[in-house]
C-alpha cells in the first residue's frame, strides 16, 4: 500500500483520455488555465470539431484500446494521464463485448502506456457503481467496503474489474502512482441520462419499501477534484466522491412539486419483464436492483485524507440542477398549485 504521507508529483505535462466526453471538455477548459500544467493533450477516439477546441491544447484523434496511445505518450513526453474514456450510457448499436473491451481493454492499454514510458502518475474515473447494487449494502459505503459490483450490469461489472486490475497494477508497480475517484450520480447544467430521465417524468417512480437514497455530485466538483489531484496537493488513494449527505426519491419528489409512484417491486419487475420481451423496453427486470439497492458514498476519507471538499452538497448539486434546467427552458419541476 501506498504511504499516507505520499503525495503524487504536481502535473506538468499531462494527457487526457476520453477529452471530448462531458467531463472532459470541462476538465481539459480548466487543466489549460493551471500555470503548472506546461503541456496539454487531449485524447478522444471522435475527431474535436473546431469550434469546440479550446486553445493551446493538442488534440489527437486515437482509440483508448489503440497500441499507438502508448507513442502518443512517449512523443508528448506524459508524466501524468488523467483517464475519463468509459461508456456510460451505450449507444442502441451498442454490445457487451464492445463496451468491455473500451471500459477494460481500454483502461488496460492506458496502464501498460503508463508502465512503458514512466508515467508518474495516473488518474482514474471510475465509479460508485463498483459497489454494486446490493441488497446487503451497508447504508453508508466506504472504501474499506468490497467492490462486488453486479454481472447483470455492464457498467457496475466492468468499473468492478477494471478497479481490480488498477489493485494488481499498484501492487505490482508501486512506482506508478494512482488516484481512483468513485463517482456518485453527476449533476450539471448540460447532463442528460438515464438518471435525469427519472426526474423528468410527470411523477418519480418509486419502489415500496426502498428509500433509493441518490448520492450527487456537481460536474464542477469532479473536475476541481482532479485537478487537486494534479495540482501536487491530493494523497494518491481510492476515494468516494460525492457530494455530502444523500436526497431519497420521495425527498426528490417533494423537491420537484410531484408525487411519488410507488409501485410493489413484483409488479414492476414483471413489467420490465414484458416490456423487455416485447420490445418497447431497453430495459430488463434487472433495472429494479439499479433503482431500490443504490450505493450511498461516504465521502470522509475524500475530505480528511485527499483533502478535497466538494463546494455543493448532494441537495445543493440537485438544486442547481434543476435551476439550470428551469433557466434553459425545460423545468423539471412542477410549478407550485
Amino acid at each position: 500500500m501506498m504511504g499516507a504521507i505520499e503525495r503524487a508529483p504536481m502535473a506538468r505535462r499531462v494527457l487526457v483520455t476520453g477529452a471530448d466526453g462531458f467531463l472532459g471538455r470541462g476538465l481539459v477548459e480548466a487543466l489549460v488555465r493551471q500555470p503548472h500544467v506546461q503541456h496539454l493533450v487531449a485524447v478522444d477516439v471522435r475527431e474535436v470539431p473546431p469550434e469546440r477546441r479550446v486553445p493551446n491544447v493538442t488534440y489527437v484523434q486515437q482509440d483508448v484500446r489503440a497500441p499507438a496511445l502508448a507513442d502518443t505518450v512517449a512523443l508528448h513526453a506524459i508524466d501524468t494521464v488523467v483517464h475519463l474514456a468509459s461508456i456510460v450510457t451505450p449507444g442502441k448499436g451498442s454490445n457487451r463485448a464492445f463496451e468491455y473491451a473500451v471500459d477494460v481493454g481500454g483502461t488496460r492499454n492506458v496502464i501498460r502506456a503508463c508502465l512503458a514510458h514512466s508515467v508518474q502518475h495516473l488518474v482514474v474515473s471510475s465509479s460508485g457503481a463498483a459497489y454494486g447494487y446490493h441488497a446487503d449494502n451497508p447504508a453508508w459505503l466506504t472504501e474499506d467496503h468490497p467492490l462486488r459490483g453486479n454481472e447483470v450490469f455492464a457498467y457496475a461489472h466492468h468499473k468492478r474489474l477494471v478497479e481490480e486490475m488498477l489493485a494488481r497494477a499498484r501492487a505490482n508497480h508501486p512506482a506508478l502512482l494512482q488516484t481512483v475517484l468513485r463517482i456518485g450520480t453527476i449533476l450539471g447544467e448540460r447532463v442528460d441520462n438515464q438518471i435525469t430521465a427519472l426526474f423528468e417524468k410527470p411523477r418519480i417512480l418509486a419502489i415500496a419499501g426502498s428509500d433509493s437514497p441518490f448520492v450527487f455530485v456537481w460536474d464542477e466538483d469532479v473536475s476541481g477534484a482532479i485537478l487537486h489531484a494534479l495540482g501536487g496537493q491530493g494523497v494518491p488513494g481510492c476515494y468516494n466522491l460525492a457530494g455530502d449527505g444523500a436526497l431519497t426519491l420521495f425527498e426528490i419528489a417533494q423537491r420537484l412539486n410531484k408525487k411519488p409512484r410507488v409501485l410493489p417491486a413484483g409488479l414492476l419487475r414483471a413489467a420490465l419483464r414484458v416490456g423487455s420481451m416485447l420490445g418497447v423496453s431497453r430495459y430488463g427486470p434487472e433495472q429494479l436492483d439499479f433503482l431500490r439497492y443504490r450505493p450511498v458514498l461516504l465521502n470522509t476519507a475524500l475530505k480528511e485524507r485527499f483533502g478535497y471538499t466538494p463546494r455543493k452538497t448532494s441537495a445543493e448539486a440537485f438544486e442547481s440542477f434543476v435551476a439550470a434546467r428551469t433557466a434553459q427552458g425545460r423545468p423539471v419541476k412542477q410549478p407550485s398549485a
